[in-house]
């Protein structure tokens, strides 16, 4: 302390103390400053910084983030849906091409752990594809009877995609002329909530529908009798479906939904981070076109000295004469039309001087970023390829590797599930002989292991993607089964059959591998 402070602290100590508070407050944030300025606190993590000063998130678990605004998320994906060309497009891209007409069934049992012989793993490949089609292929494997599997599959993934998520109930219903009882239910998820009745609160925890266990293990769901929006004025009525029942140890219930948190148990619909852009970019566009619409027509204002139009040779709007109610004071553009003015009046409007040259790049520059976030590149978005073959075709394979995922997805969790519930019922009821399924597991799912192939890629370029797919296989990189489940979605084994069977065919009528007629030029002589 110098001889100042000391002589003032004497006769003023008040000063000196605040002098020394100041001090000691200036030495902290100093060493507050470069605490921050370390890591992450000088990048992503500051506070200091103006453009990180206003962004303050805050951090809450799935219920919070998630769950609490799943009642807006919907209704307003489900709206882009409906009236979005765009959000349209996008799922219905989606649905096509990883769902297409249907992910059909290819047996793949464990034929060697299994000890089957070759013919009896083929008889059998047969039988079940045989059985599964007369399940699959009719509308009775609808509880409501009016889909079959193929296209329950659609409409469960398409419904997954808007809202977020999608159930499945398994139900044995037997009806008239039926083979199968098997029937699935596709309910959509507002109908998934947490009920009103005080039966509830005797069972675990119940968020959103979902009931969990102390172990936070989905147990249950709660399902409402009828949409929440339904206009029915009937009281709602909640009916609990345990996810696997206690007697049967059958599974109950199919949740369809993709994940993005820990602990997370209800689904965000795909175009969640993207819906103020696509509401944005449908209002702009809506007003680019009705600038451009406004800036095409054509009308001619007339001003008169007079208020009589009859001049013109007009027909009067009201031939009795009698005084018309007034019907507004606005003056309408229209195709070709004839509008009057009141002396003196003169009509002025902007000049919208539409089209707009930056309309097209502005809009393609948005669309790259909502392509990025579907997965879905621009090209694939628009269906519109113009570029060349390696961008398009590179675009394509990026796009298809999402497409990939969730086909593998929607297999394992809808496919496969129903499939296994199938067979099980197919056993018992002695259409399908599988000796041993209910005494091990490892024998159960021997026996329904299976593929399930989706429409295939395409190709931009037939002839090239045929050749590296003929010297992928003389290479050894791949298999005829696996290229011909990718060019074409057939399957190699029944291309086989089929080429065996037009061959003998076309040696019986005697024409050759190019179709030409054998002895045709002799014979035509002879008609001559």
């Amino acid at each position: 302390m110098s001889r100042f402070e000391s002589f003032l602290g004497k006769i003023a100590p008040s000063i000196v103390l605040k002098r020394e508070k100041a001090i000691t407050e200036i030495a902290r944030q100093k060493a507050l400053q470069e605490v921050f300025n370390q890591g992450y606190g000088d990048h992503g993590a500051s506070r200091r910084k103006k453009s990180m000063t206003a962004w303050n998130p805050v951090a809450g678990d799935a219920e919070e983030d998630i769950h609490q605004n799943l009642n807006d998320l919907r209704p307003r994906a489900r709206d882009l849906f409906m009236g979005g060309a765009l959000a349209n497009g996008a799922l219905k891209t989606l649905r096509t091409n990883i769902i297409g007409t249907g992910l059909k069934l290819k047996p793949a049992f464990d034929a060697d752990f299994l000890r089957l012989s070759n013919s009896q793993a083929r008889e059998l490949k047969r039988q079940l594809e045989r059985e599964f089609a007369l399940w699959a292929e009719s509308k009775d494997c609808d509880a409501a009877g009016l889909h079959n599997f193929y296209e329950l599959q659609q409409l469960a993934f398409l419904s997954q995609m808007m809202s977020g998520d999608c159930f499945a109930l398994l139900p044995l219903l037997p009806r008239k002329h039926a083979t199968y009882d098997l029937r699935v239910r596709v309910i959509e998820a507002d109908r998934c909530c947490n009920p009103l009745v005080q039966e509830a609160n005797t069972y675990g925890k119940i968020s959103h529908g979902v009931e969990i266990d102390a172990d936070g293990m989905v147990t249950a769901y709660w399902f409402a009798d009828k949409h929440p929006g339904s206009a029915f004025v009937t009281p709602v009525k909640w009916s609990r479906v345990e996810v696997i029942g206690k007697k049967s140890g059958r599974r109950n219930v199919l949740h369809l939904m993709e994940a993005e948190r820990p602990e997370q148990r209800r689904g965000v619909p795909i175009l969640a981070p993207i819906i103020e852009s696509l509401k944005q970019l449908e209002r702009y566009t809506e007003a680019e076109l009705m600038a451009a619409v406004i800036s095409a027509m054509f009308t001619v204002f007339i001003e008169s000295e007079s208020s009589d139009p009859d001049q013109f040779g007009l027909p009067p709007d009201n031939p009795t004469g009698e005084p018309l109610p007034p019907i507004g004071e606005d003056l309408r553009l229209g195709n070709g039309a004839i509008q009057f003015l009141e002396p003196g009046e003169k009509a002025v409007f902007a000049n919208p001087s539409r089209p707009n040259s930056g309309f097209d790049p502005f809009v393609a520059a948005i669309l790259r970023q909502i392509g990025a976030s579907l997965e879905i590149p621009h090209e694939l978005l628009l269906k519109n390829f113009t570029n060349s073959y390696s961008a398009s075709r590179a675009a394509m394979l990026e796009a298809w590797k999402m497409f990939r995922m969730r086909r593998a997805w929607t297999a394992a969790d809808f496919c496969q599930p129903i499939y296994e519930e199938w067979f099980v019922e197919a056993v018992i009821k002695g259409r399908i002989d599988a000796p041993g399924i209910f005494d091990d597991p490892l024998l159960f799912k021997s026996y329904t292991r299976a593929e399930w192939h989706g429409p295939a890629q395409g190709q931009l370029d037939p002839v090239k993607e045929v050749n590296a797919a003929i010297a992928r296989v003389n290479n050894g990189y791949s298999t005829h089964e696996r290229e011909a489940a990718e060019l074409t979605g057939s399957e190699y084994e029944s291309n086989i059959q089929k080429l065996a069977y037009e061959k003998r065919i076309r040696e019986q009528y005697g024409l050759e591998e190019g179709g030409e007629v054998k002895g045709g030029n002799d014979e035509e002589k002879d008609q001559d």
